[in-house]
């Protein structure tokens, strides 16, 4: 049995956090849009703003197919290396740009014993190297978008994802700042909050948006699924058929 579901009182806080990681744990977007404008400025292609928009939260496989859809003369696999290189290169080449209240969130759910799992698009050696600047172990798995069979906005990464920790994923909280990640939480089941950083995400199907992660603690996370999960099990009663009911003609056996 996992250690934290032994320490768990059942529904009375999540089994896990699901943590994006690109512009939701740390600010990397801008090493993402030097790699990604190094790549297009060498064949004189422009980056343009609906471009670059649509990439974020998207899985690397299919950004680098929209790279070679806008005249990239090279292999997806040639693509995403480059990426990875250079995104490397510049996490080592500055302090890491943590987003507000995000490690201190990490460090609340660790000391509550809630578990935190990484569930990013970026391969896993990017995911390694970020986790890596953080200070002490705080997520107990990583995912990366190389060890999924189905990128986001698919519900296949978060439903991975939980089951790396052995929990259910519709008793997890997941933290996405696109409405790529949004939607692959709200399809694996998840409690999914956005929390906005280059993109708008009143559009996205998330439980409820948050502006920041500043002053959040796991208490205040688990207040939160509480009364989100809760109206999400109120609704999905409301329309639930009733067992003794015909569904066909609606008429009570």
């Amino acid at each position: 049995m996992n250690v934290f579901l032994s320490e768990r009182t059942p529904d009375a806080r999540p089994a896990a956090v699901l943590w994006d990681m690109d512009g939701t744990l740390i600010d990397s977007e801008p090493l993402w849009l030097d790699a990604e404008l190094s790549m297009l400025g060498r064949y004189g292609i422009e980056l343009t703003s609906e471009i670059s928009d649509s990439l974020v939260g998207s899985g690397l496989r299919a950004a680098a197919s929209r790279f070679q859809e806008l005249g990239v003369p090279l292999g997806i696999d040639e693509i995403i290396s480059e990426w990875t290189t250079k995104v490397i290169a510049g996490l080592a080449e500055s302090a890491p740009l943590w987003r507000p209240g995000a490690v201190e969130l990490l460090q609340s759910l660790r000391a509550a014993g809630i578990p935190s799992a990484l569930v990013t698009m970026a391969v896993r050696e990017i995911a390694d190297a970020v986790v890596a600047l953080l200070p002490g172990e705080l997520f107990v798995a990583v995912l990366g978008g190389d060890e999924v069979e189905h990128e986001k906005p698919h519900a296949d990464p978060y439903l991975r994802g939980a089951n790396l920790i052995g929990v259910e994923i519709t008793e997890c909280v997941a933290l996405e700042d696109s409405i790529t990640g949004v939607h692959s939480a709200h399809a694996a089941g998840a409690i999914a909050i956005g929390i906005p950083n280059l993109l708008d995400l009143s559009n996205a199907p998330a439980h409820e948006i948050w502006p920041t992660l500043e002053g959040v603690d796991a208490d205040r996370l688990t207040a939160r699924y509480l009364a989100l999960r809760g109206a999400v099990s109120a609704h999905e009663d409301s329309v639930t058929p009733s067992p003794s009911a015909n569904t066909e003609t609606g008429v009570q056996q």
